[in-house]
């Protein structure tokens, strides 16, 4: 009541959201809708629309976040580190990650337009520090997109043999292309269903491992925690004695950072979320329980059901074996005699790396888009079609799935390595700089009397948990290829550390030129655009209830 009060009786909250004069022309932002005024006419075909469902967010966020590295290149993390280093690594980084999720979820569900979190860095911290923010994260999500289109790739090769490698690239970006330049009801669609599969696949290996491990499974081997035993729940790795296991966990550490996403995803389609007060709080703290489902549990399962020495998984890992083959759970099931369920664990493997590319595609091409209407990239990307997709923004983040076809010189495993190399830095300085943001945010509220009871999510323990947040991310972030220091390789370097001097060198560029000076807790704008988000609460019309049975047994796990 407090925050609606807030909204409606503020002097301060003007009709839009902002108005920026960019080339003689005026850019009018509200909330998520984006109408360019030209000449005192205004143009209706810049917006884009809240027509995303609670369902598509949560699966979004589900999306964006299970890919091949939970069911295949996490192998690699188990022959380093071995099954106790892998499960304490995955659990560990989850701190990070909620402390993380806290401080997006109350900014982001506060203040639900486009590119949230990019857009309040600028309006809590700096502008620089916004336009940092706001390129390595589109950078980041691009580079994804030819990355998932390498792994599909990988992945078809454990059918077929002798095919043309550029068949399945281009097939693959003309359907990012189909599914993203439609309305985004539709890619909301497309990514519900695609996610069920992956949320199908990880829930199904997960009893795949119970059922097998206590004897149900055709040699009646009843393994449990065998391998835990032998070789060991820690292996050593570079060095040798407790160093070397040490390193080993610190591999795993390292994968977890890469496999586990944060809030990102779920805060990028706030903007056109159908009922973002209601939709928002809920997608953020179901995050949750999405760590504890799919990565502790899954880590937990790997170490189970495959040995860190196992020959054919080291092997499979050396020699860059396609898909599934390098699966922990499709070597264990070859050496259980399991025939048949490698091909459909492949098949949904391969589902789950295309719909997340697809979710990379959809949120670099907001983030661009966010950056081209505050005017800190070209105001065409900004433009979006009568449907509200900003088909400009989305052929841009298209454009980088070319990319992929850097696999026909050198290699899809090395490839894939240096993309790895590179997002991994990057999502880490993400995370880093979400916590900056919600410490200044924080100030900001308690500078202005702003009872942060009275916001639609309010995190616990803050901002103490920013801060470990910002700790943990920051120092990961300089130690994550600390392997490249023991085995000297320049191309590895370059590829582990590159994201950090180009944030540096676009943070320091645009402040010495646009004379930018970091925000005052005092004067932080904290009310621009709550009333058009108001008004949009206040006008929606709910959805029609579920009418079939599986309608409301999937509203309830994902929301109507």
């Amino acid at each position: 009541m407090k925050l609606l009060n807030r909204i409606k009786n503020s002097p301060e909250i003007v009709e839009n959201e902002c108005d920026r004069n960019i080339d003689g022309e005026n850019i009018q932002i509200e909330g998520s809708i984006s109408n360019k005024t030209k000449n005192g006419k205004i143009s209706k075909e810049e917006y884009t629309q809240r027509k995303l469902k609670s369902r598509h967010i949560q699966l979004i966020g589900i999306g964006g976040t299970i890919g091949t590295t939970l069911f295949v290149q996490i192998g690699q993390s188990l022959v380093k580190g071995g099954p106790g280093s892998l499960l304490l690594a995955f659990i560990a980084w989850c701190i990070p990650i909620l402390c993380v999720t806290s401080s997006t979820a109350e900014m982001v569900s506060y203040l639900p337009i486009p590119s949230p979190f990019i857009r309040l860095a600028g309006r809590c911290v700096d502008e620089a520090f916004e336009v940092m923010t706001g390129w390595n994260f589109f950078l980041l999500e691009a580079i994804m997109i030819p990355f998932e289109i390498t792994a599909v790739n990988v992945i078809l090769h454990f059918w077929f043999k002798d095919y043309s490698l550029v068949i399945p690239m281009v097939i693959q970006i003309v359907l990012y292309a189909a599914i993203n330049v439609f309305a985004v009801h539709w890619y909301g669609e497309s990514e519900y269903w695609m996610s069920i599969g992956k949320v199908l696949l990880a829930i199904g290996l997960i009893f795949f491992t119970f059922i097998t491990m206590v004897g149900g499974n055709p040699q009646h081997d009843a393994y449990g925690f065998r391998y835990w035993k032998e070789p060991g729940a820690f292996q050593e790795y570079i060095s040798t004695g407790s160093w070397g296991r040490f390193l080993g966990f610190f591999a795993c550490l390292t994968q977890a950072a890469f496999t586990m996403a944060g809030p990102e995803y779920v805060s990028m389609a706030a903007g056109e979320a159908e009922n973002p007060r209601k939709v928002m709080p809920k997608a953020f703290k179901a995050v949750f329980y999405r760590l504890i489902t799919f990565f502790i549990i899954g880590a937990l399962s790997v170490g189970i059901i495959c040995p860190a020495n196992d020959p054919n998984l080291i092997s499979a890992i050396s020699n860059g074996h396609p898909g599934a083959a390098a699966s922990p759970y499709v070597i264990a099931m070859t050496r259980l005699k399991i025939r048949v369920l490698p091909h459909i664990v492949n098949a949904l493997i391969l589902t789950s790396a295309f719909s997340a590319g697809n979710s990379y595609c959809y949120c670099s091409s907001r983030t661009i888009y966010g950056l081209a209407l505050q005017g800190h990239a070209p105001k065409i990307l900004s433009y979006c079609t009568k449907s509200g997709v900003p088909i400009v923004a989305v052929g841009v983040s298209l454009c980088f799935g070319f990319l992929s076809f850097l696999q026909l010189g050198k290699g899809a495993q090395a490839v894939l390595n240096w993309m790895v190399n590179i997002v991994t830095v990057s999502q880490l300085l993400n995370f880093s700089t979400l916590c900056v943001t919600y410490i200044c945010f924080f100030h900001a509220l308690k500078a202005q009397n702003i009872d942060r009871n009275s916001l639609p999510y309010c995190g616990y323990l803050q901002p103490y948990l920013a801060y470990v947040g910002l700790v943990c991310t920051l120092t990961m972030t300089f130690l994550a290829g600390y392997p490249v220091f023991v085995n000297w390789d320049v191309t590895t370097f370059i590829f582990s550390y590159i994201m950090i001097p180009i944030c540096v060198i676009i943070f320091l560029v645009w402040k010495v030129f646009k004379k930018t000076s970091f925000r005052k807790s005092i004067d932080i704008d904290l009310t621009t655009g709550l009333k058009e988000i108001q008004e949009h609460i206040d006008s929606f019309i709910p959805s029609q209830k579920p009418q079939t049975w599986y309608q409301r047994f999937l509203a309830v796990i994902f929301g109507s």
